[in-house]
Order: C-alpha cells, then structure tokens, then sequence
C-alpha cells in the first residue's frame, strides 16, 4: 500500500485534508551513495571511532536500542536517537525541530560534542584530503567537498530511506488481511476515545507538530524540550510528534527513552498524570485518563505493530 494510497484512505476515514507529496524519481544516483558511505564514515567523528550509523543502526529501523546512544570518547547523547527512516517530507528534525531541512540537521551531529564532536571544517579537510572521497565529490559536484555539498549528500541519501509495505500498507492493497487483535486496534487508534490519530496522522503517522504530552516536571524530568530552542514560554515541555512507522523496533520510547516497550507507552497516554503528577502545561488532551481497557491497550498495541516495514518484521 503506497503512502499516497493510506493518506487518501485516513482522509477518507477522518475528513482530515492537507498533505503534499514528493516525486521519489528525482533522486541522483551517486549523490545518494555518497551519501551513504558518507553516513557509514568514521572519519567524521574527531576521533574517527563513531559514524552516524552508530547511533543509527539500520538493523533497528536507523534508530539505537538504547536510550542514550554514545559518542566519542564514550559520551552519552543528551537525548534517545529517533529513526531517520520516513524523513523526505519532514517540515522539522530533531526533537525540538531546530534544523528546518534534512541538509541543516545532517551536519549539527558531527559538531556536537556528545556525538561526534567535529567541527565542520575540520571534516571537509579530511574528505579533501582523502583521495577517495576527494575523488568522488568531483565527480558528483564537479567540485571538492565543501559544507554544502556534504549536507546535499546526506540528504540525498536519507531521503531514500522511506517504508511503505507494513501490513497495513498489504491491507490497504488487499493483500492480507488484519487480526480480529489488529483491527480492533486500528478501529481504537482513529476513534475519539484514544485520540491517538490526533497527532498520529497522514502517511507517516505524525502532523509534524510539537505537544507538551507530560514529560517535564522541571525537577527529575528537566529537558524542557523545544523551549530550550525557541525561548518561548509557551514551548516548555513540547517535543516533536515522532511518526509511528516502525515503531515497534525503535524502543525504548520518547525523548528520554524512558519507556521500554509499546505496552508501557499505552499505559502511559491512558492516564499521563498517574506517571508524572506534577508535570508542567500538559496538552489538555491528556489531563484526564482516557479509560481505555486493558483489551483495548492490547490491541493497541497489535495495531502498532503492523507498521511495521516488511525489511525489519524477522525482529518481531
């Protein structure tokens, strides 16, 4: 089921409209495997020990197992590593969207000092004078390597790291059909009841919109997420709304990764304050418990993973 098909399928479901799409033909060949032994490279990192598949590991949908992931110098990130898979058509990166392009966001982690702690033109002399990569950038940009063109190389890479043929997508084809379990879960995810679809829409399962779901309390829970970017007071606690394609091998969950599996992340949005009771400006959506049974939790759950990419089912 491709991912134009599911939209126009949830629109139809929900009246809900709005969504642009990107011609996945337009892709250059070289660039993009540029960029993917760009993403693979260690020499990026300052003590050429850590690559962004590093953090990234493909064989858990590019997301990490861990909730922090490690730098150089055996640093833990400052937050969980998302998956970099669905992310063409994002309109922000990063949990508290500070990079407003793929080409932005592909450079902040070889700067960062928990990551890769390289400055930008120190890595662009080690591609020039490495004769390999040398090579191949002149003959992908008819140039040497440069800040812009790595950045272009990136993305071109990442924009090919798209899913669309989860079991659901086979269902929407007619291919398959879901469980009794998974169907009762679909019904649950769009209905009012858990307000799942609320946020959790379009192809990707995200509106690319930033909530506060409960996760700051400004003491043990202290990252108050995409205010730390904005200064806006009206961002403290909100974090980017991740998309839910693969989600069941991207654990653990949130921004902290303080949650270790699915059944743990229903527990917690069917009553958010019964965790943190003295989390700061919650959504209003989530201030009262949304009574779901634990059936309902349970399908929930099944539902979530027939998002699952066909390329990643053998973790299930």
């Amino acid at each position: 089921m491709n991912k134009t098909w599911l939209s126009i399928f949830f629109i139809l479901l929900t009246g809900v409209v709005g969504i642009s799409f990107i011609d996945d033909d337009k892709q250059d060949y070289n660039k993009k495997t540029l960029g993917k032994l760009l993403f693979n490279e260690k020499i990026l990192s300052k003590d050429s020990t850590v690559s962004c598949a590093s953090c990234h590991r493909p064989d858990f949908a590019f997301a990490d197992s861990t909730s922090y992931s490690i730098g150089i110098n055996l640093k833990k990130t400052k937050r969980n590593t998302p998956s970099v898979l669905n992310m063409k058509s994002r309109p922000y990166y990063f949990w508290d969207g500070r990079a407003a392009s793929l080409d932005e966001q592909s450079l902040l982690p070889i700067q960062n000092p928990d990551e890769m702690g390289l400055p930008i033109e120190e890595a662009i002399e080690r591609l020039k004078t490495n004769q390999f990569y040398c090579n191949y950038f002149k003959k992908v940009f008819k140039k040497e390597p440069n800040a812009i063109n790595l950045a272009e190389a990136f993305a071109a890479y990442e924009n090919t790291l798209e899913t669309e043929e989860s079991k659901l997508d086979r269902w929407g084809d007619n291919k398959t059909q879901l469980t009794s379990a998974e169907e009762r879960g679909r019904e649950i995810f769009v209905s009012d009841k858990s307000k799942c679809f609320n946020c959790h829409l379009f192809e990707d399962f995200t509106n690319d919109e930033f909530k506060n779901i409960g996760l700051f309390n400004g003491k043990d829970l202290n990252d108050s997420g995409r205010y730390q970017f904005t200064k806006n007071k009206a961002d403290i606690g909100k974090f980017k709304t991740p998309g839910l394609r693969n989600v069941a091998i991207t654990a653990p969950y949130m921004h902290n990764g303080m949650f270790a599996t699915l059944e743990e992340v229903v527990d917690y949005y069917n009553d958010p304050l019964k965790k943190i009771p003295d989390a700061i400006d919650i959504d209003t959506a989530l201030q009262k418990p949304l009574g779901l049974t634990n059936q309902e939790k349970k399908d929930l759950v099944a539902f979530l993973k027939t998002l699952t990419d066909k390329r990643f089912e053998q973790h299930k």
